[in-house]
């Protein structure tokens, strides 16, 4: 598969098509099986409460992986996606309740890197609850 995204009709600035993603306590307890990552602080609320948190919270991972699907729905193509990196700064509480927790993702092209190689520099602003939960958050692509 190859990136459906021309280097050629990407500039510096283009947005991409921002995303919101919903996270509920069901999300998390099929994200600890599929990640093998089974600690508490992801899916009992009295044990994270009982640690200092405000409730049961993300994984770090899920959320990470969560905002890199606006760059690979974008692309058309995941493996374009070539280099990718965080700072977690804030976690993503989930409540329970019917509405759970929201992940929003905004990202726009920061740099043409390597005209070569056609690739750019993208990066992501990551909130939930209207705190940033992702900081540092740039993705290397390599477009068609």
């Amino acid at each position: 598969m190859t990136a459906q995204i021309a280097y050629a009709d990407v500039e510096v600035g283009t947005e991409l098509p921002a995303r919101t993603f919903p996270v509920d306590r069901e999300r998390l307890i099929r994200y600890a099986g599929a990640s093998g990552d089974f600690n508490p602080i992801h899916w009992n609320e009295r044990f994270a409460k009982d640690v200092g948190l405000p409730d049961v919270i993300a994984h770090g991972m899920f959320t990470m992986a969560e905002a890199a699907r606006v760059i690979t729905d974008w692309t058309g193509d995941p493996g374009a996606l070539v280099e990718y990196g965080v700072r977690f700064t804030k976690p993503v509480v989930v409540p329970d309740d019917d509405q759970g927790a929201a992940i929003e993702v905004a990202a726009k092209v920061a740099k043409k890197l390597d005209d070569e190689a056609r690739t750019v520099q993208v990066d992501l602003t990551v909130s939930s609850a209207g705190a940033k939960v992702l900081g540092m958050s740039r993705a290397v692509v390599r477009l068609a």
